[in-house]
Formats: C-alpha cells, structure tokens, sequence
C-alpha cells in the first residue's frame, strides 16, 4: 500500500506520508504509555524533597522561592519625595533655604511653617513638611520666595513610609518563580538571598558509534546534533548541566556512567530500541532500575523511557533521532524537571490551526508550528530525524490520532525561548 493510500483520507504530501511510513512500522498498539499519561507520571516520578539552599540574589535568576518571601524592613523605610520639587511647610509663599536635600544624605533639618527646600526623588522627607511641589509646579521670585503655580494638596508627592510594605508583611509565597522584578522586591526588602530549591543537575550521555562532533558527514559517520542541542535546551528547561559524555555503543562505559553518576536526571541519546548496540534497557536491568515509562504512544520519539535510577535520581532515555529526541525533552524531561525545580505546571492553553494537519492512526503527533496571529502555522521537514522545522518553530502543537481540521484548537507545547528569549531562558 502506498502512502498516499494508507492515509487516503487526509490531504498528505509525499515528505509527511513517508515520515509517518517509516515512523509506525515497529509499534504495535497496546505496547507503550498514552503521551499524556507519560507527561503525568513524569511529573510526579518519586523523589524525596529537596532542601532549600541560600542563594544570593546574582544567581537566584529562574529559580523558585523555597519560603515565603517576608519584607525585612518597611518600604519604604523613611518618608521620601516622590519628585524632583521642593519640599514645602505650611501654606505658601515660602521662604526657600539655601541648602538642599539629596537622595542617600543624612535626616535634614525640620522645616518651619513657611519654608522650602530643594528636594531630589528619593530624598528623605525633612520632619513637618507638609507637601511636595513639583520643580514645574512653582515659581522663585527675585526675593527667592517660592510660588505655587497650581493648588497644592497636604501630602501630595510624598511616599509615606510603609507605603508599599511594613516589616514582617509577606509579600511572596513560597514556589514563586524567580525573575527579574522579584529579585529587584527583595533586594528592595532588604535581602541579600534567598531560600531557593536548588536547581536540577542534569547529565548528558551521548551513545553511538556513529557520530561525529566536527566536520562534514562521510563514510557512514554522521554529524553529533543532539551533543550541542540538548545540553542548552535542557538548561532552558531550569538544569544544571553538569557534564556532557560521549560513550558510542559501549555498554560497560554506559554502565560506569551510570554507577557514578551524581546528576538528579540523566539523559541519554539513543540506544532505547531493541538492537545488537542498544545497551540502554539491559545497562537499566544490570543496575536494578525501576522503569517508569517504556515507550509512548507519541509521534516522532515513541522509543523514550523513564527510569529511577537511584532514590533522588531519574534517566530520560531519548531516541536518537533529532526531532525525535525533542518529543521525549517535552514529553518526559520537562515535567520531571519542573516537579525537581519546584515550579507548577503552566495552564495549559490551545490555538486554532492555520491549516490542516493529519494524525497518526493510534499515537499523538507533536509538530512543529510557528504562532502567527493566535494561529498555530504546521511546519514541514516535522520527519523524526529533521530539525529545519523545529528550528524555526516558536512551538510544538499537540496532534490527536484523528488529526487536526484548519480551525480546530490544539494544545500548544512552548519552547523555552519562545516566551523568555534565549538569554533569560537559560538563565
């Protein structure tokens, strides 16, 4: 049966059709885990708690608050001007002093009933001044009294202390993600640090003979793609990737990683099929692994695997494939190292699709779409050994096994840097 015939009731070309072909043919329906339920037992995948670290603010970037955030300090601390002005006593005119009042200077002398002074934003209050007047909001004369040019209001350009905060008000719950406002809050409230979950170590184990780290692909060899792809991404993802290996198919090398391995999720590049090199499901049986999910019912990557390795530890098995490799990142990686990082899961939203794209007769498809105009646009070279699609992909659109009508809502998958940019992402 040709391609085209197999999947005669959706609109295919012939790039889509042989990738979904060659894609199906091992997998026999019943044999793998559901990809949503794969995503969830990710998610929550055993682990003891991890304790909290203290972590100065200039490293606490994308990581998540372990306890309440409580202000250290009234904000602000003193009664400050909220302007460049002059600080006011009583009604005017007023007698203007001839020294002024600067931001990070000493408590300044009281003003009387009738007097000003220059005043820069953020200066401390002088004791019984009554108001701010804008510097555009008043006039001197050549007798350097001050004028109001518009009504002045008791209080006015003045932020009270405790404004925002008192000492001891909680101003963030513990699991908040840390980004840049926050850390500017706590920094603000008197922090140094903060009481953190640590963030994930991860290790990358690249297995295949077959690869090649420089150069153009010859005599069989191929080029390394997931080497320099994964340990970035899985950084976007919030880990710490603490080691990158090249092992090719030696299983006692894989098995030595393993053993001493000291990362809380290891990730391994192919080797998770059933072949003469494929050394990962024995190397998991040899060191008493528990297996989560073996296999899921996904397109491309329906070889991945979750293991627990040790009590605090989890191995990702990835298909070797590129594209492949990036369904089982989102699918298993991501949900596991959310729950390590101690972040909550994103609502979930979906997009109405620009055009059509066909299902897989019995697993989810994962393709790569750019969001243009609150619509997901399919891309193609979505093949499981193809990487121009998801290149240029701001994300990847949950297909069901029915497949997708131009309009209908899918779930949308986001990429680390589409949201962020790459700079904070990695943070």
């Amino acid at each position: 049966m040709t391609a085209h015939g197999q999947y005669e009731d959706v609109d295919l070309d012939v790039e889509e059709a042989l990738a979904l072909v060659n894609d199906s043919g091992a997998h026999r329906p019943g044999e793998a885990t559901p990809w949503p339920q794969a995503r969830a037992t990710a998610a929550r995948a055993p682990r003891t708690p991890t304790a909290p670290v203290s972590v100065p603010l200039d490293a606490a970037l994308g990581l998540v608050l372990a306890a309440s955030l409580t202000a250290l300090t009234d904000l602000p601390s003193f009664d400050t001007s909220a302007m460049d002005g002059w600080a006011v006593a009583g009604p005017g005119p007023w007698h203007v002093r001839p020294e002024g009042v600067l931001a990070g200077h000493a408590e300044p002398a009281p003003l009387t009933d009738g007097e000003a002074v220059r005043i820069a934003t953020g200066a401390r209050i002088p004791q019984d001044a009554t108001a701010v007047l804008r510097s555009e909001h008043g006039r001197t004369d050549d007798k350097d009294r001050l004028h109001a040019t518009r009504d002045v209001v008791h209080g006015q350009d003045i932020r009270p202390r405790g404004q925002e905060c008192r000492s001891g008000d909680a101003l963030l719950p513990p699991g908040t993600h840390i980004t840049p406002p926050v850390l500017g809050l706590a920094a603000a409230a008197g922090y140094d640090t903060v009481s953190a979950v640590p963030r994930p170590r991860a290790e990358v184990l690249v297995l295949g003979d077959e690869l090649l780290t420089e150069g153009l692909p010859h005599e069989g060899l191929i080029r390394d793609a997931l080497g320099p792809m994964l340990p970035p991404w899985l950084r976007g993802l919030g880990a710490d990737v603490i080691a990158v290996r090249r092992l090719g198919d030696d299983a006692e090398a894989l098995h030595k990683a393993l053993q001493h391995s000291e990362a809380d999720l290891i990730v391994t590049t192919g080797g998770t099929a059933a072949g003469p090199v494929d050394h990962v499901h024995p190397t998991l049986r040899r060191i008493g692994a528990q297996l989560l999910v073996n296999g899921v019912k996904v397109r491309p990557g329906h070889p991945m695997l979750l293991a627990r390795t040790k009590r605090n530890q989890h191995l990702v098995g990835l298909p070797g494939n590129p594209l492949a490799a990036v369904s089982g990142l989102l699918t298993l990686a991501e949900p596991l190292l959310r729950t390590l990082a101690g972040r909550p899961a994103p609502e979930p939203y979906t997009l109405p699709l620009q055009e059509a794209v066909h299902g897989h007769p019995y697993d989810t498809r994962l393709i790569p779409v750019m969001l243009r105009e609150d619509r997901a646009v399919p891309l193609h070279y979505n093949g499981p050994a193809m990487l121009r699609g998801i290149a240029v992909a701001d994300a990847l659109a949950v297909v069901p096994p029915s497949g997708g009508r131009p309009g209908q809502e899918l779930e949308i998958l986001e990429l680390p840097w589409a949201m962020a940019g790459m700079g904070a992402g990695l943070a």
